[in-house]
């Protein structure tokens, strides 16, 4: 008895780019390729205030004074 393999009727297709760029380009030459039904080009959400300071926390972007006038005394240079 042979095994039958179904093909799925729908594919995706991930590619990362590192120059933005040519996001342009590339979407319009992809477009092109016979089969291509739609191309999505995923958003990514605003991060809260929070969020951000969790990054910068864990990122190593943090500062510390030992007195507000230390605080005051950098910010004037």
């Amino acid at each position: 008895m042979a095994n039958a393999m179904t093909l799925p009727s729908e594919g995706q297709l991930i590619v990362s780019i590192e120059d933005i760029s040519m996001l342009k380009d590339l979407k319009k030459a992809i477009s092109m390729l016979r089969g291509v039904k739609k191309i999505t080009i995923p958003r990514q959400r605003k991060l809260s205030s929070y969020e951000r300071s969790l990054q910068d926390l864990n990122a190593g972007r943090v500062y510390k004074y030992d007195s507000l006038n230390d605080l005051i005394k950098e910010i004037e240079g």
